[in-house]
């Protein structure tokens, strides 16, 4: 009798984090942020809370924290176009804050 082939780690890594994943919005909201704010943002800006619709991001410097001020409107539509099954209230605000120089 022949042993089937070893599945792949990431299949089996997958099914067991899809599982142990938190089921808070900010939780969901972390895990879409690299699709939705793209690789550049999502290195520099990390979502960091969520309260009554507002979404706090934690940049690397100032300059970021413009960016996203100004990004806000497009990244927001993304992020709650994204959200699946979609939040009781929509990501209305992104309150933004930078944690470094620059």
């Amino acid at each position: 009798m022949r042993r089937p082939a070893p599945r792949p780690l990431g299949e089996a890594l997958a099914a067991v984090t899809a599982g142990a994943a938190p089921a808070t919005l900010l939780a969901r909201i972390q895990a879409c942020w690299p699709a939705v704010a793209g690789p550049a943002i999502a290195s520099q800006a990390k979502p960091v809370a969520e309260r009554a619709g507002i979404l706090t991001v934690e940049c690397s410097s100032g300059v970021w924290a413009s960016e996203l001020d100004l990004l806000g409107p497009d990244i927001l539509r993304a992020l709650n176009d994204a959200l699946e099954p979609p939040p009781p209230h929509a990501i209305e605000r992104l309150r933004v804050r930078a944690t470094g120089g620059g």
